[in-house]
């Protein structure tokens, strides 16, 4: 169900007066620009700095609006298929804590949008989905290009916007700024336990819809007293606060002086919120004592002073019985290890789960209490902690457990870096622990899903240099890898993904932005003929021929990804061997955009994977 229901309705006005307040604009296809204009300027003014423009007829208001913003700062980029567009502008959503937007026609364009929706709600990242419609009249009549689409992403939307029935025209300008500041404040998180999400802005246009040369001059901006005065009247938009968004008006407990742990999944906040986070979680580590289990996609591997457990998925493969807790500190959703969320199940006590403003339930183990979910972030739970001891030094049978989880941590990196030091083949194993330690502190990185997330979580070198990684833990698809790594790199202004063959082949239009994308992204696939990922799941059958694997789950392709990407333009290198991959990125970090083909034997990789989880098992069970 969307989180819409508890925001005020969508203005959705049918008079017969038109907005635009110009006498001069008599002109119907004129009063369409205008109220586009109006909006368009609205949510530029209250803080959209990013529209991504897809093709269309009956969004060209939006689109001409959008090109006259341009001369006020508004950032304006095109893209021709609207899943990548949307993807991009998830990126950027993601990187800056602001929602961009995407502009799209009326029809099956506005389907194209789902995919990214749906990983924005999960994810909760800010996103603004503007979609041109056809009047009511046109509806259910079988009128060409009349879909139901205004009902197409509710189920993932924080808010879904109507504009006017009878057209955006109809609208005056108050009605057009209301729905601009809802728009943005729902994507931002509407302050009461909704989190930052997908907003759907669904925009009927009533023919005519181009407008004539003399009449588009006439409407720009410096010549529509209109829009100069909303844009002077509008403020911006903050994001709203997580005080008092706390699920529980008093949180469940935990007792630093017992032995415990945390575990911090990916990191779901802004970065304005990053700062204060992190503060909080030194404090109750010094305080506690606790060891920290971190996934990559958290933030803190490589943080050198946090007592940091990395190898807790290989560690958890037979876990021992000395490092059981009574007490867990859940940060966010769970990391992807399912050794690490079978571990969890089995232990008693109490868990408490914190997170960055949602309240939506966040726990499919079932082990934290209504009372033990806690969603107005780290630095509020820990402010009213009740801990007459605050500041005192760690109980020594805290330190204790720390140091037995890091001395298992110190044994399995150990055994890995023995075991991977020095390979006779390419390998996705080998690949992880080394990018971890070759790239750039400042590089920030994507891992696409499947493989190359939980190789980073398993096999990463968790006292590699800090970094900010992104990736898919929302719906976890494949769907816009490339396109939202673009998203990314446009904000960050650098970025290096990780990506299987079938991911990068599926969003092969990302390579389109390479034409207009202002950062710098360098791609490394991992070509591995098809779904690798399922080479670690029990599918394959004995005798074989029972089950015809690489047909209906593999599903190798036979395509050349370099050539591919040099018909879009894109240079690439192939890795040959493994002591050639420090050239490899010296040489794609120079270029805007580059892509770097790493082929591997998925078969033998998950016998290797096997083989460390066996090893690091018995590793742990010497005396």
């Amino acid at each position: 169900m969307p989180l819409s229901d508890s925001l005020p309705p969508s203005p959705a006005s049918s008079r017969a007066d038109p907005a635009p307040a110009d006498p001069a604009l008599a002109d119907p296809a004129a009063a369409n620009v205008q109220a586009a204009l109006l909006l368009l300027a609205a949510l530029h003014s209250q803080g959209l700095d990013l529209v991504v423009l897809c093709p269309g007829s009956r969004s060209a208001p939006l689109a001409q609006a959008a090109a006259l913003l341009e001369a006020r700062g508004l950032r304006l980029l095109t893209a021709i298929d609207e899943r990548s567009a949307a993807f991009f502008a998830l990126g950027h959503g993601k990187a800056t804590g602001r929602p961009a937007a995407v502009i799209t026609t009326s029809g099956t364009a506005v389907a194209q949008l789902l995919a990214a929706a749906v990983e924005a709600d999960l994810g909760t990242v800010p996103l603004l989905l503007l979609s041109a419609d056809r009047p009511a009249r046109l509806k259910n009549c079988g009128a060409n290009q009349s879909v139901p689409q205004e009902q197409f992403l509710a189920v993932c939307c924080r808010w879904v916007g109507l504009g006017a029935s009878g057209g955006l025209a109809l609208m005056a300008a108050a009605e057009l700024q209301t729905l601009a500041a809802r728009a943005l404040a729902a994507a931002c998180g509407d302050g009461r336990g909704a989190p930052a999400g997908p907003v759907h802005l669904n925009l009927p246009f009533e023919e005519p819809l181009h407008i004539a040369g003399p009449a588009l001059a006439a409407l720009a901006l410096d010549g529509s007293p209109a829009v100069r005065r909303q844009a002077a009247e509008a403020a911006p938009v903050a994001i709203p606060s997580l005080a008092g968004a706390g699920a529980a008006t008093s949180p469940a407990a935990l007792d630093p002086d017992r032995p415990g742990v945390v575990v911090a999944g990916p990191w779901r906040g802004t970065p304005a919120e990053w700062p204060g986070h992190l503060a909080a979680l030194r404090r109750w580590l010094r305080r506690s004592g606790w060891p920290l289990l971190a996934d990559p996609l958290s933030g803190l591997r490589g943080l050198v002073d946090l007592p940091l457990v990395g190898a807790y998925d290989l560690i958890l493969e037979a876990p021992p019985a000395e490092l059981a807790v009574a007490q867990v500190l859940r940060l966010g959703s769970l990391p992807a290890s399912r050794r690490l969320q079978q571990w969890l199940l089995a232990q008693g006590g109490d868990q408490v789960l914190v997170s960055q403003g949602d309240r939506r339930r966040l726990d499919p183990l079932g082990t934290v209490s209504a009372a033990g979910q806690w969603s107005a972030g780290l630095a509020r739970w820990l402010a009213v902690q009740p801990d007459p001891q605050a500041g005192a030094p760690p109980a020594a049978a805290c330190l204790d457990l720390q140091r037995r989880w890091c001395r298992a941590d110190a044994a399995v990196q150990g055994l890995l870096d023995q075991q991977l030091a020095a390979p006779d083949r390419l390998g996705e194993v080998w690949l992880a622990r080394s990018l971890s330690r070759l790239l750039p502190a400042d590089l920030p990185l994507m891992l696409a899903s499947s493989s190359p997330v939980r190789d980073w979580e398993s096999f990463g070198d968790p006292a590699a240099p800090p970094r900010l990684i992104h990736g898919f833990r929302g719906a976890s698809g494949i769907d816009g890898t490339l396109s939202m790594a673009c998203g990314l790199a446009e904000a960050h202004g650098q970025l290096l993904l990780v990506t299987g063959d079938l991911a990068l082949l599926h969003d092969a239009n990302g390579w389109l932005w390479q034409r207009q994308l202002r950062g710098r992204l360098t791609v490394v696939v991992i070509e591995n003929g098809g779904g690798g990922i399922f080479e670690q799941l029990p599918i394959r059958t004995e005798p074989a021929a029972a089950l015809d694997f690489e047909r209906l789950f593999a599903m190798p392709q036979c395509l050349d990804q370099l050539a591919l990407a040099a018909a879009y333009g894109v240079p690439g290198r192939r890795l040959e061997r493994p002591e050639a991959l420090p050239a490899a990125l010296d040489w794609a970090l120079a270029q805007p955009l580059a892509l770097v083909e790493v082929r591997t034997d998925r078969r033998a990789d998950a016998e290797l994977r096997r083989g460390l989880r066996t090893m690091a098992s018995r590793q742990l069970l010497r005396p």
